[in-house]
């Protein structure tokens, strides 16, 4: 069945089903709903409305602990958008009679959209297929080595037909200030945007980053870009004297401006950074280690075997098998 995209003009309102898996991050149902409380108060009309599901119905306990009363799914959810929203034992919740449910849903709304671990679901469901699609960037590697027919992307959200995904609760924000916008125009959007103290500065496509260049940046803008192309390079790491040269800085200036500020050399810093997503492969993946080394920037897994231990004071095969968080 062939549904007009939920990303344009329309007199009515938007009727949106919200999935809650158990063990939902807060911030990630918040991201979604108030936007719409927002838009609705601020214009004095209804232009949203929502109803919260689950798969059993009853009281959903979100990690924060509170609870959220839902509805059971029904076979056919009298909604224009379904949004799946999770975080926390995933493959365990993904259970076959749901991912039946979500396929035979899928041709019954306008869109389905993921929040944070929800794409999961769908990707076990087989919605995603030949979409493009993101996920949090801690399982974006998992996810693309799981899913081959999925375009995976880092971006922070992506539409992609009626499937939409996001990488977390800040790009469950921006996607609702896109369709708010798109919706109801760019002046309701930047009203929401500023009544919830957030500043739309990403776009869809941007891509998903770890928070140290984003804190380090605050300290000093010149450190924050050297460790963004670290961070973006963490799989081919050029030389220090080389990101020194992007940033306009001399090796000499870049290495005394890590040792004031952050207490290290621009060349451990960056061994650590990639040791630590190593450890998070580790930890979260079933990736083999000489991948993993391969995808941190090592050119052997012997040379990875001495930096992890030295960093970690454990082998990774130690840390996989007890189950190291």
């Amino acid at each position: 069945m062939k549904h007009a995209t939920i990303f344009a003009p329309e007199p009515g309102p938007l009727s949106v089903g919200i999935l809650l898996m158990e063990e939902t991050n807060a911030l990630g149902l918040a991201s979604v709903v108030d936007p719409m409380r927002v838009a609705n108060r601020r214009s004095g009309r209804t232009l949203y409305s929502w109803r919260y599901y689950s798969v059993r119905g009853g009281q959903i306990r979100l990690t924060a602990g509170m609870e959220v009363p839902t509805a059971a799914l029904p076979e056919r959810p009298d909604c224009d958008l379904l949004v799946l929203v999770a975080s926390f034992r995933l493959a365990e919740q993904a259970t076959p009679a749901l991912l039946t449910a979500l396929r035979r849903i899928a041709p019954r709304v306008r869109a389905m959209a993921a929040v944070d671990g929800g794409a999961w679901f769908f990707a076990r469901a087989g919605l995603l297929d030949g979409a493009r699609a993101t996920v949090h960037w801690e399982d974006l590697e998992a996810f693309a080595d799981a899913f081959p027919a999925i375009d995976v992307r880092r971006d922070r959200y992506v539409i992609s037909r009626d499937r939409i995904t996001t990488g977390g609760a800040a790009p469950s924000l921006e996607l609702m200030l896109d369709l708010i916008r798109a919706r109801q125009g760019a002046e309701l959007a930047l009203t929401v945007a500023g009544t919830l103290l957030y500043e739309p500065v990403h776009t869809a496509a941007a891509p998903q980053r770890t928070m140290s260049a984003a804190r380090i940046a605050r300290v000093d803008p010149a450190l924050g870009r050297a460790v963004a192309l670290m961070e973006a390079a963490i799989e081919d790491p050029p030389p220090v004297a080389e990101i020194a040269r992007r940033i306009g800085l001399s090796a000499r200036r870049m290495e005394m401006l890590f040792r004031a500020r952050l207490g290290t050399s621009p060349g451990r810093f960056f061994l650590d950074l990639r040791l630590e997503e190593a450890r998070r492969m580790v930890a979260d993946t079933r990736l083999p280690f000489q991948e993993i080394a391969l995808r941190t920037g090592f050119s052997g897994q012997a040379s990875f075997a001495r930096a992890f231990r030295a960093r970690f004071g454990a082998s990774a095969t130690t840390l996989r098998a007890g189950g190291a968080q």
